[in-house]
């Protein structure tokens, strides 16, 4: 997400902690600090800490007393392998950069968990070649940072491939099993019906293994939802298949189960505001929920202008705001009083000098940087033709107007 495969130790039968309760410290960890409690691991909102402009997450606990980070994403190396990297390009093994983010928040008396996977990029279940050798590789993370919580988040490309998804549940039961009270949440997916056929079909492989993590989380967003009343009719359907897919009675099924949200506006055009998240919080804190997070916190801000010109961007969430309003409702989920105070709006910045024009048919490698429909761009890596866009998943990371 290397060439060698580790192996792992011999497997202890842990009894998985229950939601709610304090994780135990992970006795192989390095490093490791005093667990929180399992709720805030449960309100995590994502955070890249490398790319998208990523905010000072010291400044963010101040603001809303946030407590947790889901830092994302680890990913099998661009070139191949099955050894963790952050995006594909920066190794665990040599990570400072991401390291010290985890230092300067766990000083602060907060924690993180990592996020594997996500949308798009090659996963290290997909190159690593079976369940042991995928589970040692993400065990390489955990050591690291001293890991007391992990998100397997599985989606397109990875879960339409049923030999990955083995690989990836054959991995997060080996990881539980290994690091006594571990916190493992698994996203995937959302649908109006809660989600789709791929969905089931990773559910279905968690029962086959055995395997049960402390919840199974969707995403209903990017699939024609609008507003909170579709994202809670999508999770009382994911209830149900919940129930159906594990024999689980309702309230066990609740249990076990999880929101992960945008802020914003979504890829696809979909508008989630403050009122819509206030909603959620309420369906998911009466139902005895498990999670409740969001992507992400690189959103939680004010675009400029306000509706980003109807585009949808990896560093705002294109709605009227104050920074880190989002984020305050992850605090509520965990049981906590966000102050009261109203944060002070953020200057409206001068804007830079644009950047040669884009051409079609130049061809960009990472680090070359262009300017397009009055905004600076910055390639991500190799291309040509594909020109620079909505998408966060594109080829190009958007600097701000120009």
């Amino acid at each position: 997400m290397r060439r060698l495969h580790a192996c792992l130790g011999a497997t202890a039968a842990v009894t998985l902690a229950a939601a709610g309760t304090t994780a135990l410290v992970a006795g192989n960890a390095s490093g490791a600090t005093t667990a929180l409690d399992n709720r805030w691991y449960a309100a995590a909102p994502y955070l890249m800490p490398l790319d998208n402009d990523p905010p000072d997450a010291s400044a963010i606990m101040d603001a809303t007393g946030l407590k947790a980070f889901q830092l994302a994403f680890i990913l099998a190396p661009n070139g191949g392998g099955c050894s963790p990297t952050w995006g594909g390009t920066a190794p665990v093994s040599s990570d400072t950069a991401v390291q010290s983010v985890i230092n300067t928040i766990r000083a602060k008396g907060g924690d993180v968990s990592v996020s594997i996977g996500g949308y798009g990029g090659t996963k290290l279940g997909q190159s690593c070649s079976d369940a042991a050798s995928t589970a040692a590789a993400y065990q390489q993370v955990i050591t690291k940072y001293g890991l007391h919580a992990i998100d397997f988040d599985l989606e397109e490309p990875e879960y339409e491939n049923s030999a990955a998804i083995k690989n990836e549940i054959g991995a997060a039961k080996i990881l539980q099993q290994n690091n006594p009270g571990l916190y493992v949440s698994v996203t995937t997916a959302g649908t109006a019906d809660g989600t789709g056929w791929f969905g089931k079909q990773m559910l279905l492989e968690a029962k086959s293994q055995g395997f049960t993590p402390n919840n199974f989380s969707i995403m209903p967003f990017d699939g024609g939802f609008n507003g909170a009343a579709s994202q809670t009719g999508a999770l009382t359907n994911f209830n149900s298949i919940l129930q159906s897919t594990f024999g689980w009675d309702q309230a066990t099924a609740y249990a076990h189960e999880g929101f992960s949200g945008m802020n914003g506006r979504s890829d696809t055009g979909e508008y989630f505001t403050q009122s819509d998240f206030q909603t959620v919080l309420d369906y998911a804190t009466s139902h005895n929920m498990d999670r409740f997070t969001f992507w992400s916190l690189n959103r939680d801000r004010q675009c400029t202008p306000p509706d980003n010109g109807g585009r949808t961007s990896g560093t705002c969430s294109s709605v009227t705001q104050n920074s880190w309003d989002f984020a305050k409702y992850s605090v509520r989920f965990a049981g906590a009083t966000p102050p009261s105070s109203t944060p002070t709006p953020t200057p409206t910045p001068t804007p830079a000098s644009c950047k040669t024009a884009w051409s079609s048919t130049a061809v960009y490698t990472a680090g070359n940087e262009v300017s397009y429909s009055k905004h600076n761009w910055k390639a991500k890596w190799w291309t040509q033709n594909e020109a620079p866009g909505a998408s966060e998943w594109g080829p190009w990371q958007d600097e701000g107007a120009c």
